[in-house]
């Protein structure tokens, strides 16, 4: 693959057959809204997974909750959702991370029935939380009157 322009590779990691692995089944793996490696997980790591669900018109947040003596890792996360009446640019904070929350940003456009193109982040290396015992929690804000649906799920492990 070295010597492979690299959308082919790409192609290649997006569209390679998944094997289920780790207590995780094939359905799963595919329903995931971000690439998930089975196998990649350091020794003791429980695999975590986060959505909010639909949040019409409101903060839609997905959160890897503190625990006492383990870190948090995030290795993707995905946002997506529809417009608004009026439209509205705003930033996706991902915080509790370590260097510092990060700020991605957010184009809902003009009518509610219009959605935006999924925004999805994958941390290759995982993202380590700021420190143990560290929450790391992405945070949609909301994205105006007429707003019907957003979404943000993110994926990650804990040792």
């Amino acid at each position: 693959m070295a010597n492979e322009p690299l959308n082919e590779v790409a192609y290649k990691f997006y569209t390679q057959e998944v094997t289920a692995g780790a207590g995780v089944t094939d359905t799963q793996l595919r329903a995931s809204p971000v690439p998930v490696v089975t196998g990649a997980l350091p020794a003791g790591a429980t695999q975590l997974t986060n959505s909010n669900g639909n949040a019409a018109n409101a903060q839609a947040q997905a959160t890897f909750a503190a625990v006492s003596g383990k870190t948090n890792y995030i290795t993707g996360m995905t946002v997506c959702g529809g417009g608004s009446t009026a439209g509205l640019a705003t930033f996706v904070t991902l915080a509790g991370v370590s260097g510092g929350s990060l700020f991605y940003p957010i184009v809902a456009p003009i009518g509610a029935l219009v959605g935006f193109a999924p925004l999805t982040v994958v941390f290759n290396p995982p993202l380590a939380a700021s420190a143990a015992n560290t929450a790391i929690t992405a945070t949609l804000p909301a994205l105006g009157a007429g707003g019907l649906a957003a979404g943000v799920s993110i994926t990650g492990y804990r040792v």
